[in-house]
C-alpha cells in the first residue's frame, strides 16, 4: 500500500463523511418539525420511546446528533430523564441501517437486476437526478429531497475510493502480520472505540470495516470486537456535549455510555463462550459487508432487547455516577436554560421547540390580560405581583426567544421552517406589548382601589361589552397562531375594526356623561387609559393575524394587504364585521 493509497483512503473518507452530512440534512428538511411533535406524543412509553429513536436516527442518520440532541432537550427541561432512555436505545437500531445500504457495495454477480443494486451502478443516477432537482425545483422540499440524493450518492463514491485505496492490502504480508493482532478481542474493542472516537462517527467507522472486509482478510473474530468498540467510541459526542450543562443532561451521556459499555460486557463473553461451547467456526470465518451489517444489527438489537427492562436500572447508575449539586441549584434548575443552543444541530427540531414556547408566551400573554380585566372589579394586593412578575416572564420569553431565533435563522431551513421562523419573530414583540398593557390596566385597578372610586353603571355595562370583544379577538388570535388557521386569522381585522368604533363610542358616551355631571374627570382618565389598552390589544392581535395570513398565503406586504380588506371591497370582511358589530352592539343608554 502507497502513500497515493492512504491519501485516496483520507479523501474516500471525506467524501464518506461529507455525503452523510448532506444525505441527513435533506432528510431532516423533508421530515420538518414533525420529529418534534413524536418526541413529544411518543415517549410516554419505553416501546414508543424505542420506535421514536430508531425512526429520528434513520431520518438524520446519526445516533450521534440524536444523543447530543437529548442532551440539549434535557439541559432545557423539554425532556425528563427517564424518558431518553429508550430514545437513546432505538437510536441505537436506527444506526444500524446505514451498514446495511453500504453491504450493497459486496454484491457480486453477473445478473443484471442484482448489478443494479450496486451503488457504483445506480448512485451516478442518484447524483445526477438530485442535482436536476436542486438546479431546477423551486420548491425548497424538493430541493432537499435532491439533496439526499446527492448526499448518497457522495457517499457511496467515498465509499468506492476507501475500497479501492484498500483492496491492495489484500497480497500485503505485512498487512497479515498486523491483522493477527486483531485475534485479540479486547485490543479490537479498543481499537474500534478510539478510531471511532476519533472520527465521532459509527456510521463511518462501520463502513471502513466493510471497505476493509472486501479485502478478504477480516474474520468474523476481528470484525465482531470492532464492531462492538464502535458503539462505545460513538458516545464520545455525547461526553463532549454535556460539558457545562445541567446534572440531569450529564446524566444522558452517562447512561448512553454505560448502555454501550454493558453491551459489550455482556455479550462479547456470550459470543466467545458460544463459539467455544459448540465449535460454530465463526471466529475464524472470512466475514464480508453483509454480514458486518448483519453481525452489528444483531449486537444492537439484542443490547436493547436484553436491557430495554433494566431502563430504571440505568437511571439510577446515572444518579449515582452525577450526584446531585446542592450548591449549585441554579445551575442545576432545569429552567436555568431557556432553550439549549444544541438543539440547533437539528433545525426543524428546533423550530419546533420555538414555536412550543412562543405558544406558551401566547397563553401567558391572554392569562396576565383577563387576569388584569378582573382585577378592576376584584382587586388583589397577591394577584397584581403575579402578573407583575408574570409580564417579566413574558419579557424574558421574548428577549431568549428572539436571540435564539436569530441564530436559527442563520441556519439551513426548509421553506416551512423559514416561514413559521418569520411568523415568530414578527409576533414576539405583539405579545410581549399585550403583557405591557396588561401591566397599564393593572395599575389603573390598584389606583382606583387606593381611592376607592368606581365607574358608573352605564360604563361598566359598555365596558363589559368591550371586554367580551376582546376575549374572542383573543381566542381567534391564539388560534390562528398556534395552528395557522386561516379562518380564524381572517376573522382578527373585522373584530379590531369594530373594537375601534366601540373604543370611540364609548369615549363619546362618556363626554355625554361628563358634561351632564355623572362622571368626573379622574374616573375620564382612567377610562381613556383603559380603553387605550383595549385598543391597542387588538392592535396586536391584528398584527400577528395579518402575519399569519400573508405567510400563508405568500402576500410578503402586510400592509396593501390591510389596506385592500378595509377598502369594502371583500364580501367575507363586510359579512363578519357587520357580524360581530351586531353581536357587540352598545345598549342605547338614556343619559
Amino acid at each position: 500500500m502507497s502513500i497515493f493509497s492512504i491519501f485516496t483512503l483520507c479523501g474516500g473518507l471525506a467524501f464518506f463523511l461529507y455525503g452523510m452530512q448532506v444525505m441527513s440534512g435533506g432528510l431532516e428538511n423533508v421530515a420538518g418539525g414533525r420529529l418534534e411533535k413524536l418526541l413529544r406524543d411518543m415517549t410516554s412509553n419505553p416501546m414508543k420511546s424505542l420506535a421514536l429513536g430508531a425512526g429520528i436516527t434513520i431520518a438524520i442518520q446519526s445516533s450521534s446528533a440524536l444523543t447530543v440532541m437529548l442532551v440539549g432537550l434535557v439541559n432545557s427541561g423539554i425532556m425528563d430523564l427517564g424518558q431518553t432512555i429508550g430514545v437513546i436505545m432505538g437510536s441505537n437500531i436506527g444506526t444500524t441501517l446505514t451498514a446495511w445500504i453500504l453491504s450493497l457495495a459486496g454484491i457480486e454477480s453477473d445478473n443484471f437486476f442484482l448489478q443494479l443494486l450496486k451503488p457504483e451502478s445506480f448512485s451516478p443516477i442518484f447524483a445526477l437526478v438530485g442535482i436536476c432537482m436542486m438546479m431546477v425545483s423551486k420548491s425548497v422540499k424538493k430541493r432537499s429531497v435532491g439533496s439526499i440524493f446527492v448526499g448518497f450518492a457522495i457517499l457511496m463514491y467515498g465509499m468506492q475510493l476507501m475500497t479501492n485505496a484498500m483492496s491492495p492490502l489484500a497480497d500485503s504480508p505485512d498487512f497479515a502480520k498486523v491483522l493477527t493482532a486483531f485475534t485479540n478481542p479486547i485490543l479490537g474493542v479498543i481499537v474500534g472505540a478510539l478510531f471511532t472516537g476519533i472520527i465521532q462517527s459509527s456510521a463511518a467507522s462501520v463502513g471502513i470495516l466493510q471497505a476493509l472486509s472486501l479485502t478478504g482478510s477480516i474474520s468474523c473474530g476481528m470484525a465482531v470486537p470492532i464492531i462492538m468498540g464502535q458503539n462505545i467510541g460513538t458516545c464520545v459526542t455525547a461526553i463532549i456535549s454535556s460539558v457545562g450543562v445541567s446534572t440531569n443532561a450529564k446524566r444522558v451521556a452517562v447512561i448512553h455510555i454505560t448502555f454501550n459499555i454493558l453491551g459489550v460486557v455482556i455479550f462479547l463473553p456470550v459470543f466467545y463462550g458460544l463459539n467455544y461451547l459448540f465449535h460454530l467456526g465463526l471466529v475464524d470465518r472470512i466475514i464480508n459487508p453483509v454480514g458486518i451489517a448483519l453481525a452489528h444489527t444483531i449486537f444492537n438489537v439484542a443490547t436493547t432487547v436484553f436491557l430495554l427492562p433494566f431502563g430504571k436500572f440505568l437511571e439510577k447508575v446515572a444518579h449515582k455516577a452525577i450526584k446531585d449539586n446542592v450548591d449549585a441549584g441554579k445551575k442545576d434548575d432545569k429552567t436555568a436554560v431557556f432553550i439549549d443552543e444544541r438543539i440547533l444541530l437539528s433545525p426543524s427540531f428546533a423550530v419546533s421547540e420555538c414555536t412550543h414556547h412562543a405558544v406558551a408566551m401566547s397563553d401567558l400573554a391572554e392569562d396576565i390580560l383577563f387576569d388584569s380585566i378582573n382585577m378592576l372589579s376584584t382587586y388583589s394586593a397577591t394577584k397584581a405581583q403575579d402578573i407583575f412578575t408574570a409580564e417579566e416572564k413574558l419579557d424574558n420569553y421574548e428577549d431568549k426567544l428572539g436571540t435564539f431565533l436569530v441564530k436559527l435563522s442563520g441556519t439551513e431551513l426548509s421553506e416551512r421552517d423559514a416561514n413559521e421562523v418569520s411568523k415568530l419573530l414578527h409576533s414576539l414583540s405583539d405579545f410581549e406589548r399585550i403583557g405591557d398593557h396588561a401591566l397599564s390596566i393593572t395599575y389603573v385597578a390598584k389606583e382606583m382601589h387606593e381611592k376607592n372610586i368606581h365607574f358608573s353603571p352605564d360604563a361598566i355595562k359598555e365596558l363589559d361589552v368591550l371586554q367580551d370583544a376582546l376575549h374572542e379577538i383573543i381566542e381567534l388570535t391564539r388560534e390562528a397562531f398556534e395552528t395557522g388557521d386561516m379562518n380564524s386569522a381572517t376573522k382578527v381585522e373585522p373584530l379590531e375594526q369594530v373594537i375601534d368604533g366601540m373604543v370611540l363610542e364609548i369615549k363619546n358616551r362618556h363626554i355625554k356623561r361628563l358634561q351632564d355631571g355623572i362622571c368626573t374627570i379622574e374616573l375620564g382618565f382612567k377610562l381613556s387609559d383603559l380603553l387605550n389598552c383595549y385598543q391597542r390589544v387588538s392592535d396586536h392581535c391584528s398584527n400577528i393575524a395579518a402575519c399569519v395570513i400573508q405567510l400563508k398565503s405568500s402576500q410578503l406586504d402586510m400592509h396593501n394587504y390591510l389596506n385592500a380588506i378595509k377598502t369594502g371591497e371583500d364580501e367575507e370582511f363586510t359579512k363578519e364585521f357587520n357580524k360581530y358589530q351586531e353581536k357587540y352592539k352598545l345598549e342605547e343608554i338614556t343619559v
